[in-house]
């Protein structure tokens, strides 16, 4: 770290991780010492962006999209000409700012470039001539860079004027043009030394202009002459000889020789020598010829030997202008990158966002008219909609599939993403908060390499949620808690939004099919009901894609399913099953049960699931409907594994305090003991196996009543 910059300015962790990283970089570019191109070591703080882990990358779908064939976010705006102000575009949207003074600045550029047509397609014009002057420096300082390389520069730094006179007069962008030095001296050095269309090749000549080196055109005369003189000898050499066909030419292995068929040899004057024999010709040199051989090809020995040492001077010459190079780079790039936005702030009718304090009266997420960038981009018709969240709100989001719900929460999502690196935002009026952090909890999906199943995925994206997020976070949930039980589901959504209003008070969107939610909003003013509606006629359900106030009504599962191309017969039983578990029945005794345990879930009005410590209360966690003997068709009661009753016959009319109740509540007492008594933490998953298949026997012999005639009714 020495080599780069002061110890003292770093911590001691910093010093290690940054001398480790520097260490390896040295390695892998293969240089043996310090890296020359390495002028300064800066501290990177998070805290200084708004902050987007994996997870929001992902659900926000920023860079990457895992359909494959949909756009990006990036993808989206990106308007840039260069690949420096492509990597800088990059970098806003993967760093927003999070200091409001700073976003007002670049918003100001912005909105200067949308409003000069003129001025915008000039520095985007000259920006398309622009090479990647970070690459660039790079290979000149690490010495790797050729004769093309320092012509690509050239050729960029000859397109800064031009940029410079476009932003001539335009007050927000007088910062800019300052910096954007055209180091014309650096580039009258390059264009008087490096051809214009120089070779790949820097150690094979015809890199240097004329008139660059003195000694160099003076080697470059000799050989010259030679050749011209190695020209003419073939013409002379036929009328000396009288041989027609005699040609003179030149090979990397015998050099320069005259050639002669053998049907001629007899021509062949005494002072040529043999060189080399062919077939059908006989290769030949004079004294005069070699003679000038040697004066060619050691002309153009030294020349292409010189040409490279003026070339390595040259080249080292611009490397010690890194500094301003890399300065301009950086200007040439938010240049590039502040032009695309203004392009499409313009192409797009985006608006301008007002940034509100957080401690503003009224302060929060408000978007008129807001769109999604990316949906509206790929497709022909897009719904906007509002949002009118206030500081710390949590809005429950309710609604048929394929309504809109995600579309809606991401949109809000990227309206502060894009607004906070800078850009404007696709929405005919905004007025929005600097959040530190967004947080997104959106689609399933598992990790079979990382032994995580969908629903211990969502467990541990919203750990993060509820330990990082802050007052001043945004917010995305959607559908928590589908990936478990209906009861277990439910519980965890209502405890999370309970957290996030309560304890958190982040601005929160939370998209749900559990309605019984909804009622959050009676007792916690911060809490709103929004749904997205859909019209049914004629059995078809149709999506407005437009958000209201108040809860939905209904979800219209079944009717996505019909969609979807489910099969007719499903479609329908689904239809019948739904209608029977509104009218609180069932359409025959096998739907009991099944009915029953999926009933109203959202209302949270069904049974309750039972547990082992309800199998240990009276009559083996039998309810009082089944306490005087109730049919089974008449009050609910878990299933076993298989399907059978775990609390014994209902059918048959036992009584709570029967004998066969009672051994029930025995076994029952008996497996919980043993269940307590396991030493989980020192048992293998094989010998848990075989323990829960022991007492899952155990278990549903208790519940026919006999364990040595499982199976047999009384």
């Amino acid at each position: 770290l020495a080599a780069y910059a002061g110890p003292e300015r770093f911590a001691p962790a910093e010093r290690v991780a940054c001398g480790a990283l520097l260490a390896y970089a040295e390695y892998t570019q293969g240089d043996d010492g310090p890296l020359e191109y390495v002028r300064r070591v800066r501290r990177y703080d998070p805290r200084r962006s708004l902050r987007l882990d994996a997870t929001a990358l992902r659900g926000l779908e920023l860079f990457e999209n895992d359909v494959g064939s949909g756009r990006t976010l990036f993808e989206t705006v990106d308007e840039t000409r260069s690949a420096l102000g492509r990597r800088r575009l990059r970098a806003w949207l993967r760093r927003p700012l999070v200091d409001a003074d700073a976003i007002r600045e670049r918003h100001d550029a912005v909105a200067a470039l949308a409003e000069r047509t003129l001025v915008r397609e000039d520095v985007r014009g000259a920006l398309s001539t622009a090479y990647d002057l970070e690459r660039l420096v790079g290979r000149i300082a690490r010495g790797r860079a050729n004769a093309r390389d320092l012509r690509s520069l050239h050729d960029t730094l000859a397109a800064v004027p031009e940029i410079r006179e476009a932003l001539s007069g335009v007050g927000a962008l007088a910062d800019l043009r300052g910096a954007l030095d055209p180091l014309a001296d650096l580039r009258e050095t390059i264009d008087g030394a490096v051809v214009a269309d120089p070779p790949q090749e820097i150690t094979e000549g015809g890199v240097i202009r004329a008139g660059y080196d003195e000694e160099l055109d003076d080697l470059r005369d000799t050989a010259r002459a030679g050749r011209e003189w190695v020209a003419e000898l073939e013409a002379g050499e036929r009328e000396r000889t009288g041989i027609d066909n005699l040609e003179v030419g030149y090979t990397q292995v015998h050099g320069y020789y005259i050639e002669v068929t053998n049907g001629q040899l007899g021509k062949v004057p005494d002072d040529y020598t043999r060189r080399q024999t062919l077939k059908n010709a006989e290769r030949f040199y004079t004294p005069e010829l070699k003679r000038r051989e040697d004066e060619i090809l050691g002309a153009e020995e030294r020349a292409d030997a010189l040409e490279y040492e003026l070339f390595a001077a040259l080249r080292a010459e611009v490397a010690a202008e890194s500094d301003r190079i890399g300065e301009l780079a950086d200007a040439v790039a938010r240049a590039d990158a502040l032009s695309a936005l203004a392009t499409v702030a313009v192409e797009r009718d985006y608006v301008r966002p007002e940034l509100v304090d957080a401690d503003a009266d009224g302060a929060g997420v408000h978007l008129e008219r807001s769109r999604h960038p990316v949906v509206e981009a790929t497709e022909p018709e897009f719904v906007p909609n509002d949002a009118a969240l206030p500081r710390g709100t949590v809005a429950l989001i309710t609604g048929p599939n394929m309504s809109g719900k995600s579309t809606y929460m991401r949109q809000v999502a990227l309206a502060v993403v894009l607004a906070q690196a800078g850009s404007f935002v696709p929405a005919d009026a905004a007025r929005l908060p600097v959040v530190d952090r967004v947080f997104t909890r959106v689609g399933a999906s598992d990790d079979i390499a990382g032994g995580e199943s969908t629903f211990m995925r969502e467990m541990r994206e919203l750990t993060d949620v509820l330990h990082d997020a802050t007052a001043e976070s945004l917010v995305l949930l959607d559908e928590v808690g589908r990936g478990t039980a209906t009861t277990d589901g439910r519980a965890i959504a209502r405890a999370a939004v309970e957290f996030l209003h309560d304890e958190v008070g982040a601005t929160t969107l939370f998209a749900t099919h559990y309605h019984g939610l909804t009622d959050l909003a009676d007792g916690r003013e911060r809490v709103l009901n929004r749904h997205f509606a859909a019209t049914e006629r004629d059995n078809e359900v149709t999506f407005l894609h437009r958000v209201g106030k108040g809860a939905a009504s209904s979800s219209y599962g079944v009717e996505v399913a019909e969609l979807a191309g489910v099969p007719a017969s499903v479609v329908d039983r689904a239809h019948a099953l739904v209608a029977a578990e509104r009218d609180g029945g069932a359409t025959d005794a096998g739907d009991a049960g099944g009915a029953r345990r999926g009933a109203t879930a959202d209302a949270g009005d069904g049974p309750p699931q039972r547990t082992l410590d309800d199998l240990a209360g009276p009559a083996g966690g039998r309810t009082n409907d089944h306490a005087g003997g109730d049919d089974g068709a008449n009050g609910p009661e878990d299933d076993g594994a298989d399907g059978r009753s775990v609390g014994g016959d209902a059918a048959a009319g036992d009584d709570a305090a029967s004998p066969t109740a009672a051994g029930d509540d025995a076994a029952a007492a008996d497996l919980l003991a043993e269940i307590r008594s396991l030493r989980l933490a020192e048992t293998t998953p094989l010998e848990a196996l075989n323990t829960l298949h022991d007492l899952r026997r155990r278990a549903e012999a208790a519940a026919d009543g006999d364990g040595d005639d499982a199976g047999e009714g009384p």
